[in-house]
């Protein structure tokens, strides 16, 4: 074995078994090729980390099962000078490999399937599908035409060359597939994944702003059935552009010690909401497009703060131990409310309807969620 195949083969007992499908792909794909450069978070910023400089470190972070950022706003790792801190958004990264398996695993593939992989990113998800299934059955898309060059170089590399192209996911797809799996989240299926996916085909993606994988087959009327799964997941968004939209940095700083129209105690206390992956996801699928905040006071002091683009907004804070919660909200909406709502449910049944719940997907992308009377349509 060369150096980088023990630390590949320890990844592979990890995240799979010798008699998994997937664990000859990862213990052989060499993950190091592909990304060669990442950022990592700090107090001022995202540093850039060049993998060859210390090979020690670069497998030892390659061979992790860990999403490694690529690219923070428009700048891609590649690029950045040495010594270089990049302030942003992540808007690129190679995803940790357990999860890049758990989506394939989802998507059924069977030899002689054609596979769309949404999001091309580093290449590595193509490189492990096209490793198993062969070059030809395998296309793959990003929107950053960087990305695809890359990855299409790193892939003949090793003599893998499947087809690489720069499209936006969201648009007309470059042909028909039997199996669309996403690794990158979706506000809403794009209509063109049900007219490029074939009879009987099935497509695996992420909500954007929700932990939700879904998976649904097409059905004869051109529509698509399926369910959200049980496990759990989340991707950055797709995007158009270079970067993502602003965030809501204004309404935040307007608001963020403003009594609002109304002061009530809720029974609950503050609770950071993206991480109570149900609440998060229901309250994304019931008001799309909020932005949460969560601080932490020196004396223990909770204060959770959401934010929506219509102005709605809302914040609550907890002592240390405390149960129940001071909150202020004002706008169109009263966002706190909703959540609220969704902590009583969960209270009462022992349990919330998002995960497991049927998905029905029409043929220009209306997709509906219902579970024990609960629905919601985006």
């Amino acid at each position: 074995m060369t150096d980088w195949q023990y630390p590949a083969a320890e990844l592979a007992r990890t995240i799979t078994h010798p008699a998994s499908g997937w664990y000859r792909p990862v213990r052989l794909v060499p993950r190091h090729l592909f990304v060669p450069r990442w950022f990592t978070s700090g107090t001022d910023g995202w540093a850039v980390t060049d993998g060859p400089a210390d090979q020690k470190e670069w497998f030892a972070a390659v061979y992790d099962d860990r999403t490694l950022v690529t690219r923070v706003g428009a700048l891609h790792a590649d690029h950045a000078d040495a010594g270089t801190t990049a302030t942003g958004r992540p808007t690129s990264s190679s995803t940790h490999p357990a999860l890049v398996v758990q989506m394939l695993r989802h998507g059924r593939l069977t030899t002689g399937a054609r596979l769309l992989d949404v999001a091309t990113g580093s290449g590595y998800s193509a490189a492990l599908a096209a490793h198993r299934f062969g070059d030809q059955n395998v296309t793959s898309i990003d929107v950053d035409p960087y990305l695809t060059h890359a990855a299409r170089d790193r892939l003949d590399s090793i003599g893998l060359h499947p087809e690489v192209i720069t499209c936006d996911a969201t648009g007309e797809l470059p042909g028909d597939f039997d199996r669309i799996v996403s690794m990158v989240s979706m506000p809403r299926i794009p209509a063109s994944w049900l007219a490029a996916l074939r009879p009987g085909g099935r497509l695996v993606t992420t909500i954007a702003e929700t932990g939700l994988i879904i998976t649904a087959d097409k059905q004869p009327d051109g529509s698509a059935v399926g369910r959200v799964e049980w496990d759990r997941a989340a991707f950055m968004a797709t995007r158009a552009g270079d970067d993502y939209p602003s965030m809501l940095d204004d309404l935040f700083a307007t608001v963020l010690d403003q009594d609002g129209d109304q002061v009530r105690e809720s029974p609950f206390p503050a609770v950071n909401v993206m991480g109570a992956w149900e609440l998060w996801s229901l309250m994304t699928l019931t008001v799309p497009r909020i932005e949460h905040r969560i601080r932490q006071g020196s004396d223990g002091t909770l204060t959770a703060w959401m934010l929506h683009p219509d102005g709605s907004w809302a914040r609550a804070s907890s002592a240390a131990g405390a149960t129940t919660a001071i909150v202020h909200q004002a706008g169109p909406r009263r966002l706190w409310d909703e959540l609220d709502r969704f902590r009583w449910w969960w209270l009462r049944d022992g349990s919330l309807p998002v995960y497991g719940a049927r998905v029905e997907i029409t043929s220009d992308g209306t997709t509906t969620f219902s579970r024990s009377g609960w629905t919601a349509t985006l």
